[in-house]
């Protein structure tokens, strides 16, 4: 998943600790294997390579589930979220990486091949149907939320709650501490070189934040960050920063982009679809910061 991961957890012993560890690293291969775009003979790259077929095709569990969760937040967050972005996300990360702006032309052949009512997914047969020749399924935008979801999972499995789990930024904690309140997680302020953070306290709850501050292009005086709108294919043309708190991972991860593309007013009333979660939105247009928060962490 083109990142690191970290794990601090209680144990009642180091031999459970060392096996527990195995076991977190273990299932973060094998989901890297699965899900991860950067790698050529993913399976998630082997399902892209049959878009256009016509065929359906058998995939794991892990997989199938990842999608099925990205399908329905795209879903409910009018396509805001997309796993087939792939395409576009291509082009983007070579344009952010040359400093290069893709052409209008470009830019009109990936859109082609993106849509997330363009898969089809069939739960009786566990089965993904690619329809559009071309398409490109991504799924960066909530591989690490499951991935750190699965983590927890493998650590109940050794009789540990009292952990912390942190994929690339996307952190899930279990029960807190010994004989603390919870688990302390900084939230930092969205400005390049600015150290000032604030240290929310949770448990069993998942906490991501997305922004731009380091990865964006600018183009003709015009600031494009990495977010993307799936439904333009540009990244966003404003700085905007969203911190979500969520019941899982997957929800906290994927549900920052939905509410960075969405911007602080619309993600107002978007928000309701997505019961307990809270957001904190830091949103800069023309020159004028806006902050709005759904509700205390």
């Amino acid at each position: 998943m083109g990142t690191q991961f970290n794990v601090i957890f209680y144990a009642p012993d180091s031999l459970t600790a060392q096996r527990a560890y195995a076991a977190v690293s273990a299932r973060m291969d094998s989901l890297n294997q699965i899900m991860s775009d950067y790698m050529d003979g993913s399976e998630i790259n082997r399902l892209s390579a049959t878009s256009g077929s016509g065929i359906w095709v058998s995939v794991s569990t892990d997989l199938f589930y990842v999608l099925q969760k990205a399908q329905m937040i795209a879903r409910l967050s009018d396509g805001r979220f997309d796993p087939t972005l792939g395409p576009l996300s291509l082009l983007w990360r070579r344009a952010v990486r040359r400093k290069e702006f893709p052409g209008a032309k470009e830019r009109r052949r990936a859109r082609r091949s993106v849509g997330y009512r363009l898969m089809d997914l069939d739960s009786t047969t566990r089965s993904v149907r690619l329809r559009q020749s071309g398409m490109r399924l991504d799924v960066g935008g909530i591989g690490q939320g499951f991935a750190i979801d699965e983590a927890l999972q493998v650590l109940h499995h050794f009789g540990i709650y009292s952990a912390l789990i942190d994929i690339g930024g996307d952190i899930l904690v279990g029960d807190p501490p010994p004989n603390l309140a919870g688990w302390r997680v900084g939230i930092g302020s969205g400005s390049a070189g600015d150290t000032d953070t604030t240290t929310v306290v949770i448990k069993n709850a998942a906490i991501t934040t997305s922004g731009d501050t380091y990865r964006f292009l600018e183009y003709h005086g015009q600031r494009y960050s990495h977010i993307m709108d799936p439904r333009s294919g540009l990244g966003l043309r404003h700085f905007v920063r969203s911190t979500v708190l969520a019941p899982n991972g997957y929800q906290a991860d994927a549900l920052t982009k939905v509410f960075s593309v969405a911007g602080l007013h619309k993600s107002r009333r978007l928000i309701g679809r997505f019961p307990g979660t809270k957001l904190l939105i830091l949103e800069n247009k023309q020159g004028q910061l806006h902050k709005w928060q759904s509700a205390s962490f």
